[in-house]
């Protein structure tokens, strides 16, 4: 147990240099370093670190360009990203594919809408609090408009 630490203080240092692309690719890191661990010690380790996984590879929060401006990005990622989009209330719910919620959620978190309270994705579906309904039924056609949807 007396590696975790180190390891841990391992991948923050690691993270901090550069976003880390995948968990195959921070092992190695490890690995050149003298440090062994598995995917599931991995795991855990980014959870416990609250290290996320951005459009880049893994990141610590606030690393990434959140307040850049807007550049095209939350357009790109709907179009690419969305499948589905739906209204209940003041919340919109997207639907994504499989991996793909929190890559859609981060752009849309980056782009700073006045409408969105915030968000909160799992793995293929994402839930947007607009600050009422009709800013949720609008931020969805805006959407859909982006994803080319009907």
């Amino acid at each position: 147990m007396q590696d975790k630490p180190r390891r841990q203080r391992r991948i923050l240092d690691l993270v901090k240099q550069q976003p880390v692309a995948n968990q195959e690719q921070l092992a190695e890191s490890l690995s050149r370093e003298g440090i062994a661990t598995t995917q599931a010690t991995l795991s855990r380790d980014l959870r416990e670190l609250g290290v996320v996984k951005g459009p880049t590879g893994y990141m610590l929060p606030g690393n990434g360009p959140v307040s850049a401006p807007p550049n095209g990005e939350l357009e790109r990622a709907v179009r690419t990203y969305l499948v589905q989009a739906e209204s209940a209330g003041n919340l919109a719910v997207l639907h994504t594919g499989p991996g793909r919620a929190a890559l859609l959620a981060l752009e849309i978190d980056r782009a700073r809408l006045k409408s969105v309270m915030g968000t909160v994705a799992g793995d293929d579906t994402i839930f947007i609090a607009a600050r009422s309904s009709r800013d949720a039924g609008k931020l969805l056609r805006d959407l859909r408009q982006m994803a080319g949807m009907k």
